[in-house]
């Protein structure tokens, strides 16, 4: 695998409720420090939403990108989704959460898939994206940093080699968020992976209630 783009956004006017956003991400050429809380240079906006130590990165994959310019009848330049990172030759859905990729001396752990949200559709120019978005099923991740350091365009990602296989993916991540019917079993099998904080709560606060 290769990391294909390295992506960051400056705040940018919207027609949306919040006024400004960072989603529009644009390809940088030279290295990028990751930190705790994400790429030097980016700008989050929605951090009640987004960002933070559990969805410092989010990544997004060249087959699941392909997979939208055939859907959209065109091509997606990267940034398009507001990722940061864009790997190739993987696909988000089956990721497991707490799986770890390496780039360069940076590691990252998958935590959660994306969410879209009304700054997605508006982004994408269309009011039922979010819609479309869940029905895709090709969410990307959010990832905490492990170690940081730089990337470069280019550089080789890797997936530990310790995987989390038995664990829940990413894409189980994205469907509760959207059913909330798990079965108690279900929900403590996703709590004993190391999701993001918010849907730690989440869930906890759901087994108070079985």
């Amino acid at each position: 695998m290769r990391l294909l783009s390295v992506n960051t956004g400056v705040p940018r006017s919207i027609n949306a409720k919040s006024g400004q956003t960072g989603i529009f991400k644009t390809p940088v050429s030279g290295p990028v420090r990751i930190g705790t809380l994400g790429l030097s240079g980016d700008h989050i906006l929605d951090t009640e939403n987004h960002g933070g130590i559990d969805q410092a990165v989010y990544v997004f994959t060249q087959p699941d990108y392909d997979h939208w310019s055939q859907l959209l009848g065109q091509v997606l330049a990267p940034g398009t989704f507001g990722e940061n990172l864009l790997v190739s030759d993987l696909e988000s859905a089956s990721l497991k959460i707490g799986e770890r990729l390496h780039v360069g001396s940076v590691v990252l752990e998958v935590t959660s898939a994306r969410i879209p949200c009304v700054t997605l559709a508006t982004r994408m120019n269309d009011p039922q994206f979010v819609k479309t978005f869940r029905e895709v099923r090709r969410p990307g991740f959010y990832a905490r940093v492990i170690s940081e350091g730089d990337v470069q365009v280019g550089q080789p990602v890797t997936l530990e080699g310790q995987r989390p296989l038995d664990g829940p993916s990413v894409l189980d991540t994205f469907e509760y968020f959207y059913t909330k019917v798990f079965s108690r079993s279900e929900i403590e099998h996703l709590l004993s992976a190391p999701v993001h904080h918010q849907m730690r709560d989440q869930l906890q606060m759901e087994l108070t209630r079985r």
